[in-house]
Parts: structure tokens; sequence; C-alpha cells
């Protein structure tokens, strides 16, 4: 999995959503599916249609809170996804069962700001970094016991301790918005951005202007870095 500059959005709601998204220049489209609190936001048949008539270089990510690889590895190939993005509680020697069994399927791992202390985060890195392909910061709602999206930022000088420090390429969630994404790109230096709720309009589905402008701020903040880095 080539993570670099990634932009991710998640909450698919239909195949014209997904449409939409791709030709904004949205890659990476995230499925959230069997949660323990937010609803789905389409059926897993209907996320497998999808998933399975995406073409390179779009890419599907199930995003669930399982945490038993065998399940894990069966939902993914039943949905045809080969990314998944693990949001629960999960052991890493479940995490290093996956990759035994399934060397192709990619991992991305949550780190939930907010929910344990930077010191606990950096030990989850540490011991899961040999079975993981990324990870994503998301930020906790003590209110909702939700851990992704809350629409509620983080403080990002917590992520860019993260970035610094893992091994693995990290993306950062929680709450971006086309206002805010670029300034969070250039305090944390990810290696994607991801959004949901900040990308959409009153009636719940995403907006082609917030979409098209996120895409466009992310993109400009990733080639600020770049050009700085030399």
């Amino acid at each position: 999995m080539d993570i670099k500059d990634l932009i991710q959005v998640a909450g698919i709601i239909d195949q014209a959503e997904a449409e939409l998204l791709m030709k904004s220049g949205v890659r990476y489209l995230g499925f959230p599916l069997r949660l323990p609190i937010h609803h789905a936001d389409l059926s897993e048949h209907e996320a497998a249609t999808i998933i399975r008539n995406l073409r390179p270089p779009n890419r599907a990510v199930l995003i669930t809170y399982l945490n038993q690889a065998g399940e894990i590895i069966e939902f993914c190939h039943s949905l045809g996804a080969s990314i998944v993005q693990l949001h629960g509680e999960i052991d890493a020697s479940e995490l290093r069962s996956i990759k035994e069994r399934q060397r192709r399927l990619a991992i991305i791992k949550s780190l939930v700001i907010g929910l344990h202390p930077i010191e606990q985060l950096l030990d989850l890195v540490q011991r899961t970094a040999l079975y993981v392909d990324a990870y994503i910061t998301d930020t906790f709602d003590p209110k909702t016991g939700a851990c992704g999206a809350t629409g509620k930022t983080h403080d990002w000088r917590v992520s860019r301790q993260l970035v610094r420090h893992s091994p693995r390429p990290v993306i950062l969630a929680g709450g971006l918005t086309p206002g805010n994404v670029r300034a969070a790109i250039l305090a944390v230096r990810p290696a994607g951005v991801d959004a949901h709720t900040g990308l959409e309009d009153v009636s719940g589905r995403k907006s082609q202007e917030k979409v098209k402008q996120f895409v466009s701020e992310a993109q400009e903040a990733f080639r600020v870095i770049r050009e700085a880095a030399g």
C-alpha cells in the first residue's frame, strides 16, 4: 500500500456519492461497517457492489471495529476489500495472525486521541508496527463514546508526535474540513488525511463543492511540504 499524500473520504452512501468523490480526485473511499455506535451508511451488499466495481487508482477501505483475525479476513473477502482500517481495541497477536494468513491485506490501525494518553499510544505503535501498514489518528468523543466520525478535531501536537515517532505512515483524521485541512497538514506533516462528516451538506450527503475544495487544499499543503523538503 503506497501511502503518500493520501486523501481518503469515509462514509460512502451509494454509487453516486462514490462517483462524485472519484471525479473530485479522491482515490481512497472508506466504508464504515459493523459499527458499535454509528449506523452504517449503506448495507454490506451495497458496499460490496461498489467496492468490486472500483478500478485503480481508486481503492476501497473497509472501516470496522471487528477485532478477531478470522472474522476480519472473512469480511474483507466477502466485500472484495484489500485494505482494512481497524478502529477497535485489538491484540497484536490478532494483527500478526491477519498478516500471516493474508499478506496482501493492508492494515490501517487507529490511534484515538483523547481516549488514551500519548504514552499509551506510543506503546501501541511500538507493539504493533510490525503488523500494520499505517496508522490513522482520530478523535474520541466522550459524550457518545465514538472513536471516529465525531466531527471533532483534537490536539494536532499529539498527532505530530505520533508522526515523528511512528515507523509506519500516519494518516490524520478528526474534524477535518476544507477550512482547516491545509493548516492541519502543515502542522502535523502526515502521510495522508481522512475526512467524513466535514464534507457533508445538511442532507448528510457529500457536497461536491466541499469535496473539491478539500482535495485542492490538501494537495496544496502536501505540495508545500514536498517543496520545503527539497
